[in-house]
């Protein structure tokens, strides 16, 4: 019997965010994949200017651990100038 490599899709799980599919180690936060997808979006997260939610609106913490399959969006928020 042979052990796959730690590389091996067996040790991965898939999440998608805003629709794309994004490959991650076990035990990954939700902000995890949000940074393997785009870092600028992982930014905006940190920052407070964007927010996170399950595929049906509810917000999420980014802090959430994600299983196979989760489905996640970010959304960036609009800000008006009060000036």
């Amino acid at each position: 019997m042979t052990t796959p490599p730690p590389d091996d899709d067996g040790d991965r799980l898939r999440v998608y965010v805003n629709g794309t599919p994004v490959e991650l180690s076990p035990g990954a936060d939700a902000s995890a994949a949000v940074r393997a997808l785009d870092a600028a979006l992982a930014a905006a997260l940190a920052d407070g200017s964007a927010i996170l939610t399950d595929g049906r609106g509810i917000a999420l913490d980014p802090s959430a651990p994600v299983g196979t399959g989760a489905i996640l969006r970010v959304i960036v928020r609009a800000r008006r100038d009060n000036g």
